[in-house]
């Protein structure tokens, strides 16, 4: 799976991208991520990629014609028009089941705004989707890209050294994760359930569903109402007498 992110800082994506589980994955070929300066594509004699709003206001706006010099510079390059992501608080929020969607397509393009963002008419032409990772405003789009490449790499195959871990995780099937421990299996006179060092494989896994159950209904109650909606309670046959 191929990315490639648009932005006026490339060290900063590629330092946070090229360690922990992502840098395996660039190493061993599962995925290919690359950091596009847009800066390079300036005509501006100076390096400037921003200029003053019109109609006025605070701060200033980025240039569409090196956001689409570098776009269309990428999509020569590929010989393909890949799938191009804005990064902005107007976008629709960002989840697991995009996550998902997102992880079947190969190439996808991440275009990082600074500023006050980037002139609405390079947006309209080269942008095929508009996304947020939350209510709040970041100094620019880096920090969400890299944290949306994080977040499908996962579902890549390969990526993860356990295929089962991206299925049992936090958000899959609408729930939280269980609790997780490990050794010792007492700490500070806390102890690990029994039930988890009880081998039963039946019985660690039903203590684990009806823990995510609980955590989900408590933190997240919005998820339990989904996850109960898929998930109905069971009707108890009645026995004859």
């Amino acid at each position: 799976m191929n990315f490639y992110i648009l932005t006026l800082f490339p060290e900063m994506v590629m330092n946070g991208l090229s360690t922990s589980i992502t840098g395996r994955a660039i190493e061993s070929g599962k995925l290919h991520i690359e950091a596009i300066n847009i800066r390079d594509y300036t005509q501006d004699k100076h390096n400037h990629v921003d200029d003053y709003p019109y109609g006025g206001g605070a701060g200033m706006v980025m240039q569409a014609q090196p956001v689409y010099d570098a776009y269309t510079a990428l999509v020569e390059k590929l010989g393909r028009k890949p799938w191009v992501i804005y990064m902005t608080p107007q976008g629709r929020t960002f989840n697991q089941g995009i996550a998902q969607e997102l992880s079947e397509k190969e190439d996808i393009v991440l275009l990082c705004g600074h500023y006050e963002g980037i002139d609405e008419r390079v947006l309209e032409m080269i942008v095929d989707d508009y996304m947020s990772i939350g209510d709040f405003v970041l100094t620019g789009g880096e920090l969400p890209a890299m944290a949306i490449v994080d977040a499908v790499s996962r579902l890549v195959p390969g990526v993860l050294n356990n295929e089962d871990s991206a299925e049992i995780e936090t958000f899959y099937n609408n729930l939280l994760e269980y609790p997780q421990y490990t050794r010792p299996p007492e700490f500070m006179g806390k102890k690990v359930p029994d039930v988890l060092l009880s081998g039963n494989h039946k019985l660690i896994n039903e203590w684990r569903l009806e823990q995510s159950i609980t955590r989900t209904k408590e933190h997240r109650p919005d998820m339990y109402e989904k996850y109960m909606i898929e998930n109905p309670p069971k009707e108890k046959k009645k026995r004859r007498k």
